[in-house]
This record gives structure tokens, sequence and C-alpha cells, in this order.
């Protein structure tokens, strides 16, 4: 599933870069049309139905389309998810979509944890912190873990940075213990 979700993803990521489409507006577009498919089991019946005719498939996108407004490339993308079968995976083309945007856009994802919430002008510091090191532009999303007792973990990717008292507390037991 993933090679075919990250199959999609990159050539619409082609697609929206080369128009110069705002690709947020595009994948918005696309989590908009993957809301209706998850409010509605009709329509996801109706795609995912092999007996349907392909033209009634796209007959009833272009009627969404033409309702809600959406880019004609975001149309076909979805088109052709439904015409191969593949529509189940829209969700997951999204996901790989974004994060294959970010990188072409020298974006990061980080996921910032802290023990409480954080006040606006925190936040807008520790997004400048991380763009410094990462020499990225930073998409940050916040969470809370009251575990950490103080300070914040920063994730970007795979890579961790633990700033918080539940961390050094965790390194000092460790040097003790060796």
């Amino acid at each position: 599933m993933a090679s075919v979700a990250s199959t999609y993803a990159r050539a619409f990521a082609d697609v929206v870069l080369s128009t110069k489409l705002d690709a947020q507006r595009a994948t918005g577009e696309l989590r908009q049309i993957s809301g209706l498919l998850a409010e509605s089991s009709d329509l996801r019946r109706v795609w995912e139905n092999p007996a349907i005719p392909a033209e009634q498939k796209r007959g009833l996108l272009d009627a969404i389309a033409k309702r809600d407004g959406i880019e004609k490339v975001v149309r076909n993308l979805v088109a052709v998810l439904i015409d191969h079968r593949r529509v189940k995976y829209l969700d997951a083309v999204i996901q790989q979509l974004e994060k294959e945007l970010d990188a072409r856009l020298g974006f990061a994802e980080a996921q910032i944890t802290s023990v409480r919430e954080l006040g606006d002008a925190e936040k807008r510091g520790l997004e400048t912190q991380v763009a410094k090191l990462t020499g990225k532009k930073v998409r940050a999303k916040f969470g809370q873990d009251a575990s950490l007792l103080g300070g914040v973990v920063v994730r970007i990717g795979s890579t961790i940075y633990d700033g918080s008292v539940k961390g050094q507390l965790e390194k000092i037991r460790e040097a003790i213990s060796s």
C-alpha cells in the first residue's frame, strides 16, 4: 500500500509544483473529498463498486467538484484513483503527498511535546529554534505529556531531541548505573 500511495503522491506533487498550484489548497481539497468518503458509506460503495460504470462514478465526482469548487487537477487525481480502483488509498496518498511536498518545499514537520500548554510566544520561539537546528522551515504540531515533568521533547522524523526533565533524569540514572 505504501508504494501505491507513494507513487500517486510523487506524481501529483510533480503536477502541483509544475502548474504552480497552491499546495495547501490542493491537499485541503483532497482532505475535503476524503471527508466526504468517510461521512458517506453510499459514496464509498459507489466509487469502490466495479459493477458501476466509470463514467457514472466520474459524473458523481464532477458534480461534487463543481459544487465544492475543487481544482481540476485535484478532481483528475481522484478520478484516476477511482478508475484504477485505488480510491481506498486516498488517505494514504494524502499523507504521502504532504510529506513529499514538505520535502520538496523545504519544510520539516516537528512534533513538540511539553508538560503544559504553551503560549503563542513560546510556540513561535520553539519553532524558530527548531528551524535553526534543521535549516528548514518548520511546521510544528504541539502536544502535552505530564510525565515529562518539565522541558520539551522535539521529534523530527525519526530524530528525537529530548530536553525534558524526565529525559535528563534518565540520563543521570544510566550514568550512575554504568
